[in-house]
């Protein structure tokens, strides 16, 4: 069934409607598990609209295998999904900097509120993001080191590839993951892919991730695949950034997600007028490559990749 979980009135007689699809079994549903799907919280992040496309699809395919309530909503962020906007439309807010939001306070605010206000209490909540047009990111946790202790057990059932414990200080308060996380709804927050495209071989994989995490929390009693064994970085130095030396085009030369040496090179920043090479981008360590630069233009400073150090996936 579709819900509306908030709206407000726009000029024009027009309404801002936030939805979501609940699956549920049918007959008694009262104390049943709840896991819930959220993606669409930056308008530009796109990778997840599939997520929950390929979710509900799979669910209906063996509907009798559901024991508890799923929840999706593919658009937090309707206006921004419409516009191909990152934040919100003629407010020029970011989303995910209004949690827990004030249901007393502006438009917004009221909208984060009721967002808050739905979602909490779930046995779980997956946050999907993208990266943004620029990047393109292997899936992957991101998980505020505050909140390690419970949410790294459930991440590895994930079937992501990397997960990133980040310090504590680089963690905004303000943010829907850390608002549930702060307030006893586990929220795992996942990026993966890049900006405006959907990766569908992505989609696919943390599809079957969502049901190994509906499987161990009881919600699907259907055949689940085998997860893949994250690799789990918790140290900043684990991690060495790439960032172009000069201002051209960046042409890779290297496949996304492998493993190269010290020496190694990942790609060129050429000039196209002049038929020169500026830079050849070397990788400057044993390491595996989980970020590349999918936006050909760079200038300078601008990040062309990270990589994980040899020694974090070899332990």
């Amino acid at each position: 069934m579709i819900k509306e979980v908030a709206s407000v009135a726009l000029p024009v007689d027009e309404v801002l409607s936030i939805k979501k699809r609940r699956i549920q079994p049918s007959g008694k549903t009262k104390g049943l598990k709840r896991i819930s799907i959220v993606t669409g919280i930056h308008g530009d992040e796109l990778e997840g609209q599939y997520v929950c496309y390929e979710l509900g699809r799979r669910i209906e395919e063996q509907f009798e295998c559901l024991k508890g309530i799923v929840d999706i909503y593919p658009a937090m962020n309707p206006l921004g999904i419409d516009s191909i906007t990152r934040g919100i439309p003629a407010f020029d807010l970011d989303m995910n900097r209004l949690f827990p939001g004030n249901s007393e306070g502006n438009m917004t605010e009221y909208l984060a509120s009721e967002i808050m206000k739905d979602v909490s209490g779930s046995n779980l909540v997956v946050d999907i993001h993208a990266s943004n047009i620029y990047l393109t990111e292997i899936p992957q946790i991101r998980i505020n080191e505050l909140h390690e202790d419970f949410l790294v057990p459930i991440a590895k059932k994930s079937n992501v590839d990397f997960i990133w414990v980040h310090g504590a200080s680089t963690v905004l308060e303000s943010t829907f993951a850390h608002s549930l996380n702060s307030t006893g709804t586990p929220c795992l927050v996942v990026e993966m892919g890049v900006g405006m495209r959907i990766t569908k071989a992505y989609g696919d994989q943390m599809v079957d991730g969502i049901f190994s995490l509906m499987k161990e929390l009881g919600i699907w009693t259907g055949s689940v695949k085998r997860v893949r064994k994250p690799i789990i970085s918790r140290d900043y130095e684990d991690v060495s950034y790439l960032n172009a030396a000069v201002g051209g085009l960046f042409v890779p030369h290297v496949n996304h997600w492998v493993k190269l040496k010290e020496g190694d090179l990942i790609g060129e920043i050429i000039n196209p007028l002049t038929g020169k090479v500026l830079e050849s981008v070397k990788s400057p360590v044993d390491g595996i490559l989980f970020t590349i630069r999918d936006y050909p233009i760079v200038d300078e400073g601008s990040l062309v990749g990270r990589l994980l150090r040899k020694e974090v996936y070899e332990k």
